[in-house]
């Protein structure tokens, strides 16, 4: 067998399904043969032609789990039928971004699903020294969260997160909850999540919110009532709207803290008050994806039970209504993430 069935991406709003070749294996590379790959936000953005539209057409798909299938020559760390997942990015390796696990940064990085073939297919190719091995008997549908979650403990390491601060999460989707999950294992308090959706909000409050607000306009009030009118050590923007980026700053604290999370377009700006962020000492910071000890310390935590997920893992759709996958999730805000089965 020499083919494989993928979901490419031809234009914005279209996939088409086809038989392509499986990838060729460098010698220090792995084959793995997809079990599930999850629908991220980001993959949301390229169907819509709001990110990477230049890269098309391409296979995404960068939350998959599988099996190893093949070793190219060199590889002696991994055997054939091994669980796994994926550090998606790839960077040169030596230069001083990938020395200080700022992958991202690299001048070489790409990142597996986004700048090259993904999940959204029977097989995908990667640099052997990214796979990471799972526990046995762990649910495919839960590896497949590990790089979501990689996400937020990343953005919680950016954030210096500590016990007993306070923090607003704007926006309560996927990712958003799983903010609420990562603050609350950190033993943030309280936790205040701002979102649209009533059942958004409902089940940020299952997942460890202390309040959440559907109406924007009481929002500041009741940040200002949970943090003895001081405002949040800490807000968390994940959604990628420029006017909660804005907000974030309202809410915060003296000295408190905005993590830019959510993904704008390319080139939108916040109006920042320069003289009182410095003289109030406040920061940012930007974090996007997690890698390297991210994806380990995301395993450890979803291997042992610390991510309620069953609203992550339930809604699945086989590969060939990847489609139909696409254009339906907006309609089921309770499924707070859609997995296209394959394997």
């Amino acid at each position: 067998m020499d083919q494989m069935l993928a979901a490419l991406l031809v234009e914005p709003g279209r996939f088409d399904l086809r038989h392509v070749d499986i990838p060729a294996l460098g010698p220090e590379d792995a084959l793995i043969r997809v079990a599930r790959t999850g629908i991220c936000g980001t993959d949301m953005h390229m169907f819509h032609g709001h990110f990477a539209a230049d890269r098309l057409p391409i296979i995404p798909g960068h939350e998959f789990s599988g099996t190893v299938a093949a070793l190219g020559s060199k590889v002696t760390h991994l055997a054939e039928g091994q669980a796994c997942v994926v550090d998606i990015n790839i960077g040169c390796g030596t230069c001083f971004w990938c020395r200080r696990n700022e992958i991202l940064n690299c001048p070489e990085m790409v990142q597996i699903g986004i700048g090259r073939d993904g999940g959204f297919a029977e097989y995908v190719a990667v640099p052997a020294r990214l796979v990471i091995p799972v526990p046995d008997g762990m649910d495919p549908a839960l590896q497949a969260l590990v790089e979501p979650v990689a996400c937020v403990v990343r953005a919680a390491r950016k954030a210096a997160v500590r016990f007993g601060q306070s923090a607003v999460v704007l926006g309560a989707g996927p990712i958003g909850n799983l903010h609420v999950q990562m603050l609350r294992l950190c033993g943030v308090a309280p936790i205040i999540v701002a979102d649209l959706s009533p059942e958004r909000c409902r089940m940020a409050l299952e997942a460890g919110a202390d309040v959440a607000v559907s109406d924007p306009a009481a929002l500041k009030a009741e940040v200002m009532r949970m943090t003895a009118d001081r405002g949040a050590d800490l807000v968390i923007e994940s959604v990628g709207a420029p006017r909660l980026y804005a907000l974030a700053f309202e809410l915060i604290r003296k000295g408190g803290h905005v993590a830019f999370f959510g993904l704008t377009g390319a080139g939108e700006a916040v109006p920042v008050d320069i003289l009182r962020t410095i003289m109030q000492e406040n920061s940012l910071k930007g974090s996007v994806a997690g890698m390297g000890e991210d994806m380990h310390d995301a395993l450890t935590l979803l291997a042992h039970g610390r991510f309620r997920t069953e609203a992550f893992t339930r809604a699945g759709y086989p590969l060939e209504q990847i489609q139909q996958a696409f254009e339906t999730i907006a309609d089921r805000p309770g499924d707070l993430k859609t997995q296209i089965v394959i394997g």
